[in-house]
């Protein structure tokens, strides 16, 4: 029996599929050792059943097409199905190193049956050249991932992306699986996020561990799409909505303490833009840009938080 299924969850990406699907044929991982599972959720079905006969070769590799939407119940369907010890997802646009598989059965039985998540370093493919303004600490919005250092124990700051992340399957079932009112649901029209934090949070919280192991490497698409600031504002906007989902009471006590913040933050502006525009224009200053983005997460707290704290 194979110990670990390989996992992308597609949503009408054919294009990118074909690079995933290849780097996971060419593992150093005994083949023996490991299964291909692809989890399709496209809204045209009769074409997602022609591009099915392309792939679906079992045992090897499985091709499901999944009619109900969402990353998170795809992700819940494929534990469900993958029949392995564990499962690693892999994004349909990300590129796995040969020794993906191979350092990632490695690292949990390094660390033995108390492992029960593991994510690597996910280093970018940029599909256009990176913006001035992108400052290193806004790199998580586009799932950069790179803690350094060897394998180890995840610190409790030490995040992992959805991009490269792994489990041991049974951890996955018995905690309820991904929450499926975090995620993102069909094209990308909303950027909810958080569902594997969350699930993160309940392993941890029944002293499980959570490895990072830098060596199961991937390479992520960064699209041109997602290259300017209109797009990042919208991330920071939906990242506050989905902290509010996951913890609503710390997502309120944040909200009471970053009032002062926002002032400091538009008296800091140029005159002009001390208005609403404070939240909107277009700057080339990478710290600048940096700033806005907190202050419209905290903005959007506030607003869902019903924040009441301004002096009347």
């Amino acid at each position: 029996m194979p110990r670990i299924a390989a996992t992308i969850c597609t949503y009408n990406r054919y294009d990118y599929l074909a690079k995933a699907v290849e780097s996971l044929r060419n593992q150093t991982l005994a083949q023996e050792e490991y299964k291909i599972l692809i989890i399709d959720n496209s809204p045209d079905y009769e074409y997602a059943q022609k591009v099915q006969q392309e792939y679906h070769q079992p045992p090897f590799l499985i091709y499901h097409i999944e009619k109900i939407p969402g990353l998170s119940n795809a992700r819940n369907v494929a534990a469900k199905l993958c029949e392995t010890e564990f499962i690693a997802y892999l994004d349909d646009d990300a590129i796995a190193s040969s020794q993906w598989l191979e350092k990632i059965v490695a690292g949990f039985d390094s660390f033995g049956t108390n492992a029960a998540a593991l994510g690597g370093r996910v280093d970018p493919i940029w599909e256009t050249e990176r913006p001035t303004w992108l400052h290193d600490e806004l790199l998580s919005y586009v799932s950069v991932v790179n803690w350094g250092g060897e394998i180890r124990v995840a610190k409790p700051d030490e995040w992992f992306a959805g991009a490269n992340i792994s489990f041991r399957t049974q951890d996955i079932l018995e905690n309820g699986g991904f929450d499926v009112s975090l995620g993102r649901t069909g094209s990308g029209t909303s950027l909810m996020s958080n569902e594997e934090i969350h699930l993160l949070n309940q392993i941890k919280s029944k002293g499980k561990l959570t490895i990072y192991a830098p060596e199961a490497q991937v390479d992520h698409l960064v699209e041109k799409k997602r290259l300017n600031h209109s797009w990042f504002r919208k991330r920071v906007a939906w990242q506050a909505v989905s902290d509010y989902q996951m913890n609503p009471e710390k997502a309120i006590q944040d909200a009471q303490s970053g009032w002062s913040f926002l002032l400091e933050y538009f008296f800091g502006l140029p005159p002009k833009e001390r208005s609403i525009r404070g939240l909107f224009y277009d700057t080339d200053d990478p710290k600048q840009f940096r700033e806005q983005l907190w202050v419209l997460s905290t903005f959007t707290a506030m607003l869902l938080s019903g924040f009441d704290g301004v002096d009347k």
